[in-house]
C-alpha cells in the first residue's frame, strides 16, 4: 500500500481516502501493459495537459469518462501491448464536487495542448495501475 501512495494517486490526495475503501471494495482487473513511461520514477509529475476531441463514455471501470473539450492531466503513458491507452486525471464542474477522477483513456480521443514534462522514465505497472473501486 505504501508504494501505491508514492505515485500520482498521492498528488491528488486520495491515499487517505481510497485505502479503506480499497479494503472493503474493488477488484483488480487484467492488465493493459506491463510497463508506462512516466516523467520520474512514482509516475507523480504530469507530463502533458491534453484536451478531450470528444465524449467518451467507457464500459470498463480501468477507464475515466471525458467530456468534449475537458482538459486531462497525463501523468503516464503505456508502453508495448497497451501503447494506444494513457494515464491521467480530469477535474472540473463536470463531476460536480468530486475532486478529481483517476484512469486511463485512449490517447486519440485527446490533443495535446501543453508538454509539461518529457516521459523517459520507463515504469513497471502495478495491480494498482487497474485496480476498479
Amino acid at each position: 500500500m505504501e508504494k501505491f501512495c508514492a505515485g500520482w494517486w498521492s498528488l491528488l490526495g486520495l491515499c487517505g481516502l481510497l485505502l479503506p475503501m480499497m479494503a472493503q471494495a474493488g477488484r483488480e482487473m487484467p492488465t493493459l501493459s506491463d510497463m508506462k513511461m512516466c516523467a520520474d520514477a512514482e509516475c507523480s509529475h504530469p507530463i502533458l495537459i491534453a484536451r478531450a476531441r470528444q465524449d467518451y463514455y467507457p464500459q470498463d471501470c480501468r477507464f475515466i469518462p471525458l467530456r468534449q473539450g475537458q482538459l486531462v492531466y497525463v501523468y503516464a503513458m503505456l508502453k508495448d501491448r497497451g501503447s494506444l491507452f494513457w494515464a491521467g486525471s480530469v477535474q472540473g464542474s463536470y463531476y460536480g464536487e468530486q475532486e478529481a477522477r483517476l484512469g486511463h483513456f485512449p490517447n486519440d480521443l485527446v490533443e495535446e495542448t501543453h508538454a509539461l514534462m518529457p516521459a523517459e522514465v520507463e515504469v513497471k505497472t502495478t495491480k494498482w495501475d487497474f485496480y476498479c473501486y
